[in-house]
């Protein structure tokens, strides 16, 4: 009988294909996106030091947002998440969908993000 992989594990595969050719620097960090069903979260993280560098999240309390797996809450983590990036100076980002198809939630982190003036 053939088990079939799960969708997460084909998510991970992907993201380690993409995570060749994308690095993060203390200059232009990347900018991780994670999704799960109920939340999204953003990093800026530098893979040569090994830092976060800024974070946003839905489960943030100071955020207030009511329902954390929707597209405007994604629109809103975006908007925060450049804005925490300009506050320490970052202007440019590496984008890293994480494995996520660049649609919905994932799309709409990203177009926020750029509007609020990070440049990827």
């Amino acid at each position: 009988m053939i088990k079939k992989p799960s969708r997460n594990e084909l998510r991970k595969k992907r993201h380690l294909r993409i995570r060749k050719r994308i690095s993060g620097t203390p200059e232009v960090p990347r900018l991780n996106v994670f999704r799960s069903n109920k939340h999204i979260e953003a990093q800026l993280i530098d893979d040569i030091n090994q830092t976060t560098l800024a974070s946003a999240s839905t489960k943030e309390k100071d955020l207030n947002i009511a329902n954390g797996g929707n597209v405007e809450a994604a629109k809103v983590i975006g908007k925060v998440i450049a804005e925490r990036a300009q506050a320490k100076g970052y202007k440019k980002v590496v984008f890293d969908r994480g494995g996520y198809l660049y649609h919905g939630r994932v799309k709409a982190l990203a177009e926020a993000a750029r509007e609020a003036g990070l440049e990827f």
